[in-house]
Order: structure tokens, then C-alpha cells, then sequence
């Protein structure tokens, strides 16, 4: 009987105790689980349709293009041709053995031609940007970045600052035991106007995952307002836009370039339909695509949440 009456006791008591909880807990509001990295879709993918391709002798880096001329870019050389008919016009040619060893990307900035150079596959990592005179093709100066944050590879002007990407690999060098650099080092910087770093993110993994063994080869700023980033390798291009927050830029989209081999990338800003520029290394071709930019949108989701009483996550 004691034990009878014990148990129900304790039966009154909890149902009191849950007459007093169940209310509170009633009023808590159902919230959605948080997104996890995994369940984050990726970002759709569109095709460039290639509109005019060119013959070269020489386009193993990149190319830069301006309204009447397109230049493409070798280890130690720079071939300037006539947009309209293909025809070579002039070549820069670096000496065997001279201080230049391996540009890369290039873009034309009011009637100047900048040249990412590195001494890539040395170690330790050294960077420089060369500059040229687009009517002459001359070399009229030099800046000289040092042992830096990994390889110059691109360089572009945008919203009044110098942005560059600075290559990592996870590549290792012959007669080297170590990766050179690391491929996850890769960085974007934006620059002021003596090419000092004011602010640098990173490539989100995924797309770094792509690049592996090698990195970043490309980037130019298309007419969308976007920074466009290329990889050694591949024939996409990949649309990313600054983040509103946290150090890694936003993947936006990816479009892919038939035919293209990866390397070096330059917008053609001059024409009323902007054009996407690229090589083909194993045929030495400069190709232009046109490229749907217009139907790529920003993703619309917000990464933060502000939460009021009764709300807050514990």
C-alpha cells in the first residue's frame, strides 16, 4: 500500500511539474534546422559559345586583348596581332637567361600591357609585374613584388585598385621533396595604387579541388561586376563575387569554355557585347567566346539570422 501510495504521489507531482513546462515549450517557435557546408547545392553551370578563334605561334600563357589588338603570352615572349585579321604585328623576346622567366597573365590598362611574372618553379617563390608599351611593345617598367605570398599569376584593374591572384601548388618541383606552396594557400588580393595588398580572401576548396595539383592561372573582372578566375588546366571559367562577410570569396556560377585548356583569361571590355578571351595551348590559339553573363544571378540567401527573446539559439 506504501508503495502504492508512493507511486502515486510521484505521478501527481510530475504531472504538475509538466502542467508548468508544457506552456513555456509551446511557445518556443519551430525553427528550420541550419544549413550544413554539405547540404549547400553548387552553383548552376552555363556554356560560352565560341565566336572567333586564331591561329598563333605562341599563345601557351594567356592573352590580353584592347579594342584593335589581342596579345598573347609565352614564358619570355608577348606577340602583339590585329584583332581583324590574326595577322602578327610585333614580338617581345626576352634573351635566354634574362631576368624573365615565366609571365603569365596579362591585361592592357590605357595603353600599357601589365605581365604577371614569377620564377615559377623556383624556389624561393619570386614575383614581379612587367610593363610594356602596347605600340611598341617595349618594356618601359617594372615592380618588383620579391618573396611574396606564392606565384603572380594574373593582374587586373578594377573600381580603381590592382587586383592580382597569387598562386600555391600542390605540385612538386623536380629535384624538390615539398609541394610548392600548397595549393590551399592560393590568394586573391586587391591592391592600391603602388601595389601594396589592402585586402586578400581566399577560393573556396571546392574550386581549389579542381586546380589540384596546380592553381590559379586566370582572372579578369567581367562587365557583371564579377571577378572571373581560370585554373591551369580546365576549360571553365568560375564567377565569383566579394563576400559580405568572412574571408572567402562567393562562388556565383561556373561557365565553361569548349576547347579551352585552361590558363590565363582577359575580358575584352571594348566591344559593345563584351567578349571572354582564352587560349588553347596544345593548337597555340587565341579564342574569344560570347558568354551569357546576364542570366547569371547573385545568390539571394542570407548567411545571418538576428534573433529576438524567446529565439535565441542556445
Amino acid at each position: 500500500m506504501r508503495i502504492a501510495a508512493g507511486a502515486a504521489a510521484s505521478i501527481a507531482v510530475g504531472a504538475l511539474a509538466m502542467s508548468l513546462v508544457t506552456p513555456a515549450q509551446a511557445a518556443e517557435p519551430t525553427q528550420p534546422p541550419p544549413a550544413t557546408a554539405a547540404a549547400v547545392a553548387e552553383p548552376p553551370t552555363f556554356a560560352a559559345t565560341l565566336a572567333r578563334s586564331y591561329d598563333t605561334f605562341d599563345a601557351n600563357q594567356a592573352v590580353a586583348v584592347d579594342k584593335k589588338y589581342f596579345y598573347v603570352v609565352d614564358n619570355r615572349k608577348i606577340t602583339k596581332h590585329d584583332k581583324a585579321t590574326g595577322k602578327p604585328l610585333l614580338q617581345f623576346v626576352s634573351n635566354p637567361g634574362g631576368p624573365l622567366i615565366h609571365m603569365d597573365s596579362a591585361v592592357v590598362v590605357d595603353g600599357k600591357l601589365y605581365a604577371s611574372h614569377s620564377n615559377y618553379d623556383q624556389s624561393p617563390m619570386e614575383s614581379s609585374i612587367e610593363v610594356f608599351d602596347t605600340k611598341t611593345l617595349k618594356h618601359v617598367d617594372t615592380y618588383s613584388l620579391g618573396i611574396y605570398r606564392g606565384s603572380l599569376t594574373w593582374l587586373d584593374r578594377h573600381d580603381g585598385a590592382w587586383w592580382a591572384g597569387f598562386a600555391n601548388y600542390d605540385e612538386v618541383p623536380d629535384g624538390e621533396t615539398e609541394p610548392y606552396g600548397g595549393t590551399y594557400n592560393t590568394q586573391i588580393v586587391k591592391m592600391n595604387d603602388h601595389f601594396r595588398v589592402v585586402e586578400s580572401w581566399n577560393i573556396p576548396k571546392t574550386i581549389l579541388d579542381r586546380f589540384k595539383p596546380m592553381s590559379n592561372s586566370g582572372g579578369s573582372w567581367g562587365p557583371d561586376g564579377r571577378l572571373w578566375l581560370s585554373g591551369h588546366d580546365l576549360g571553365e571559367a568560375y564567377v565569383m563575387k566579394l563576400p559580405s562577410m568572412g574571408p572567402e570569396l562567393e562562388w556565383v556560377a561556373t561557365v565553361t569554355l569548349p576547347g579551352v585548356e585552361g590558363q590565363g583569361i582577359a575580358w575584352d571590355r571594348s566591344e559593345h557585347t563584351p567578349k571572354l578571351w582564352a587560349i588553347k595551348r596544345s593548337t597555340s590559339q587565341a579564342m574569344s567566346f560570347t558568354v551569357p553573363f546576364r542570366q547569371i544571378s547573385d545568390p539571394t540567401t542570407q548567411p545571418w539570422q538576428v534573433f529576438g527573446p524567446g529565439h535565441f539559439e542556445q
